[in-house]
């Protein structure tokens, strides 16, 4: 008696596909970033959130989720720093983030483009950074004295790149999802 081994194929999907060559950019991305030199530890552009917001507009927030965790992991796992403090830092970022996204999709999508979109996911993550900082590395209250700096770096980052992701959205006409 012969037995037979179930045989499980997983194809990816075009959309597997254009996710993980999106992931991969928004990597590569973070990646370039984390070589640019700053004045302030922490201070990055997050140009890897504008693979965020374009997929986020493009294919929804689910993807734009997956893309984004992809793209911590990876990155982190590229830089050596996984579950190391700066990991958890940006996974809380991220994680913060993806939830202010969530809350834009269910607003009138008139006053929620790319551009408010990613000032507010700009906030938000420097407020998940510096909220897991406070509970977990520093608990003082003078990690706070580090959200109006955090915050107009925040909005300045956040505005461009949604700018950018406003420009290449329109450019290459890509439509919000309904």
């Amino acid at each position: 008696m012969r037995s037979t081994a179930l045989a499980i194929e997983c194809v990816p999907t075009a959309q597997d596909m254009q996710l993980a060559r999106l992931a991969a950019l928004a990597v590569g991305l973070a990646v370039v970033e984390a070589g640019l030199p700053s004045p302030i530890p922490g201070i990055k552009p997050g140009l890897a959130n504008i693979v965020t917001l374009v997929v986020l507009a493009r294919l929804g927030w689910r993807a734009a989720a997956w893309v984004t965790m992809l793209r911590v992991i990876a990155a982190s796992l590229v830089l050596g720093s996984f579950l190391a403090p700066g990991f958890f830092l940006s996974l809380a970022g991220a994680l913060c983030s993806l939830l202010v996204l969530a809350l834009t999709r269910i607003l009138p999508p008139r006053w929620f483009g790319p551009v408010s979109q990613s000032i507010l996911a700009a906030f938000a993550h420097v407020v998940g950074q510096l909220a897991l900082a406070y509970v977990w590395l520093v608990p003082h209250a003078a990690v706070w004295y580090l959200l109006p700096l955090f915050a107009v770096v925040a909005w300045l980052f956040g505005l461009s790149n949604g700018l950018l992701c406003a420009h290449l959205l329109q450019r290459h006409e890509i439509g919000r999802d309904a």
